[in-house]
């Protein structure tokens, strides 16, 4: 091993832009099973589905429609 390296010559990796960022979120446990259940018919990692997915959907500018309901529960009912 030398004792210093010469990086002058270097260039920036073009990968550095695609590095993935560790976050964490909250998904209830059928969210996660959907997303285990299809990574296993792709054998892929279900947080590599995930990504995927939420990716797509960000380069396509898929909009999540929400719609509240203004109905109130019945009293008694459960």
């Amino acid at each position: 091993m030398r004792k210093s390296y010469d990086f002058s010559k270097a260039r920036a990796t073009p990968y550095a832009k695609r590095l993935k960022k560790q976050v964490a979120i909250r998904l209830d446990e059928e969210t996660i099973n959907y997303f285990k259940s299809l990574a296993e018919g792709v054998e892929i990692p279900y947080q590599t589905l995930i990504s995927l997915y939420l990716r797509d959907c960000a380069q396509s500018g898929k909009r999540l429609r929400l719609e509240w309901s203004d109905e109130t529960p019945e009293e008694g009912a459960a």
